[in-house]
C-alpha cells in the first residue's frame, strides 16, 4: 500500500504509483483532493516556481547558512554545501 506522503510526493513529480490489490478499494489521489485539475497545477507551478528562487544552502564546513536562487559554492570557498528547497519547511 502507498502512503500518503509518498502519493502526494509522486504528484508533485506528475508520477502514478502502483498500489497493491487490498479489500477496500482506495480513493484516487484526485477523488482525495479539493483543488480542481486547474487548481493543482497552479499550486504545482507555484512550488516549482518557488524551488527555482528560494534556496537554502548550508556550509558543510564552516556551518554557514543562506538564501540564495542557485547552487553556488560558500564563501569561504567549501563546495561542501548542502541544498535544499526552502518550500519544504513549514510557515511557523
Amino acid at each position: 500500500m502507498v502512503d500518503k506522503h509518498e502519493q502526494w510526493q509522486a504528484s508533485l513529480e506528475g508520477k502514478r504509483l502502483s498500489q497493491q490489490p487490498s479489500s477496500r478499494q482506495q480513493p484516487s489521489l484526485h477523488q482525495q483532493s479539493h483543488l480542481s485539475l486547474e487548481e493543482l497545477q497552479q499550486w504545482q507551478s507555484s512550488i516549482e516556481e518557488a524551488n527555482r528562487h528560494n534556496i537554502w544552502c548550508h556550509c558543510r564546513t564552516c556551518d554557514r547558512e543562506w538564501i540564495a536562487s542557485t547552487h553556488a559554492p560558500c564563501e569561504c570557498g567549501s563546495r561542501s554545501v548542502e541544498y535544499i528547497a526552502c518550500w519544504q519547511f513549514p510557515d511557523d
